[in-house]
């Protein structure tokens, strides 16, 4: 079992930068891979990335993809969401999730994913 909760959101302005922290309830992350999804007002919850170790590997969603960075290190118990020339378009509640390395399926999808946290306001605004 694994707790995770987020933090770091908030309001900010067209091209700002926000960065979100998941913290995981286990002392590191070893084992798992940690996955950001986001879900915004009358929508679904889409993926947003995800970051895997040993070795480290990102994947992120098309539209994201060198805006947003995941980081982190899986001998700490945090994971980072980098969020760069933020859009009204990425206005939504993110959420960081983990899933037991070794687990097959793909790691896109929110059904892979074992273990949530309550998730994260960020609103930008135009």
């Amino acid at each position: 079992q694994v707790q995770l909760e987020e933090s770091g959101g908030g309001e900010v302005q067209a091209g700002g930068s926000v960065t979100l922290s998941c913290a995981s309830s286990r002392r590191t992350f070893g084992g798992f891979v940690v996955g950001w999804f986001r879900q915004a007002p009358g929508k679904e919850r889409e993926f947003v990335g995800f970051i895997s170790w040993r070795p480290t590997i990102t994947r992120y969603l098309e539209s994201v993809q060198g805006r947003f960075t995941i980081f982190g290190d899986h001998a700490e118990k945090t994971v980072y969401l980098q969020m760069n020339s933020l859009k009204p378009e990425d206005t939504a509640v993110y959420y960081c999730a983990a899933l037991t390395e070794g687990r097959t399926g793909s790691w896109r999808v929110r059904s892979s994913y074992d273990y949530w946290g309550q998730g994260t306001q960020v609103t930008v605004s135009s």
